[in-house]
């Protein structure tokens, strides 16, 4: 009997699904039930993000592979743009369509303990608007 593996592209969007899933309860919610009542008071949107540690805490829960990858592409993103990556684009990267391709490569690189894999992956780390130093 042959064992078949499941593409990390079938994975991504169930991966996402969990992450979304367990962090929104963590994150706040806000409605307006009247129009009338005005708009809603302006807030910073990054003093509401949840804390990276836990993220990436309830992400080793999850998938202690998809945790270590995560931390691989973070701290190339630190070195290459200069700056640490926010939560919410670290989500981002999870979530949106089958997922940034570089982080879930690095993630499954990172399952497979392919040091040459996740370096190569590294190589392609981006910076939001296209530049990397």
């Amino acid at each position: 009997m042959k064992h078949r593996t499941t593409p990390m592209s079938r994975l991504a969007p169930r991966l996402a699904a969990i992450l979304l899933a367990t962090t929104s309860a963590a994150l706040p919610v806000w409605g307006q039930t009247s129009p009338a009542r005005g708009p809603l008071p302006k807030s910073d949107a990054h003093a509401d993000e949840m804390p990276l540690d836990d993220y990436l805490g309830l992400l080793q829960r999850i998938a202690p592979a998809a945790e270590a990858g995560a931390r691989a592409y973070l701290a190339v993103f630190q070195r290459r743009c200069g700056r640490p990556m926010r939560t919410s684009e670290l989500r981002r990267a999870l979530s949106q369509g089958d997922g940034d391709p570089v982080l879930l490569g690095l993630i499954r690189a990172s399952h497979l303990r392919d040091a040459a894999g996740e370096a190569q992956w590294a190589q392609q780390v981006r910076c939001p608007g296209g530049s990397t130093p």
